[in-house]
């Protein structure tokens, strides 16, 4: 999400759009702005206040149309995680020779804390805070996101090499990651901001991967 527009995307949008090709270039900008006008609505009215066939027509699509893009209704405010999910795995296997998979995971999310990437919870941008409002405020949402969290798992797991140890890795590592990021939303959201959050952000995310380090010693 990127802190100007509240969108997830900040790393992974139009960066890696450029290396597809024309057709899922064009493929992706559709469901971002399909997306995009479904939060807006989502945002004004309220999740459960808004019909599928509301979105459809503030995209200029029909319904079957907007079904081929997003199965379901809460996919249109999560698709903002979308090209999060295989994100840690990216991160492992595109790491540097040498560096452990931990320690790679370990410098990309304190990078993130560094450039207030909303993913990581540290981010006081109003737009930010009323996307993660409605996230965290609707339950259909909330149950959609650990579908989300999931798959993420999986693709991690395979990064690590799969089987039992890759799992477990995973596992541990997502939800040290998803713990670290709900910490940071909650603090801000409770009237801190961001730069008052920033150094027991950094210090929480250096004991959760020193404790994982440490638990985690293959990694």
């Amino acid at each position: 999400m990127n802190g100007d527009d509240g969108n997830e995307d900040r790393g992974s949008g139009l960066g890696q759009d450029s290396g597809l090709g024309l057709r899922e270039r064009k493929k992706r900008q559709r469901h971002r702005v399909i997306s995009d006008a479904a939060i807006a609505l989502f945002l004004a009215k309220g999740f459960d206040a808004v019909s599928v066939a509301e979105v459809a027509a503030a995209a200029g699509i029909s319904k079957p149309t907007l079904f081929r893009y997003f199965p379901a209704k809460e996919d249109l405010a999560l698709h903002r995680f979308a090209d999060h999910e295989d994100e840690a795995a990216r991160v492992v296997s595109g790491r540097p020779g040498g560096v452990r998979p931990l320690d790679a995971l370990r410098r990309h999310f304190l990078a993130g804390l560094d450039r207030r990437d909303p993913v990581t919870g540290l981010n006081d941008d109003e737009r930010v805070l009323a996307y993660h409002r409605l996230l965290y405020g609707t339950p259909s949402l909330v149950a959609r996101l650990y579908a989300y969290q999931r798959r993420s798992e999986e693709a991690l797991a395979g990064a690590l090499g799969g089987g039992i140890e890759g799992a477990l890795g995973a596992g541990q590592i997502i939800a040290v990651q998803r713990i670290l990021a709900l910490e940071n939303w909650r603090r801000i959201a409770a009237g801190e901001t961001a730069a008052e959050v920033r150094p027991d952000a950094v210090a929480a995310a250096e004991l959760a991967f020193g404790r994982l380090r440490d638990g985690l010693s293959l990694w």
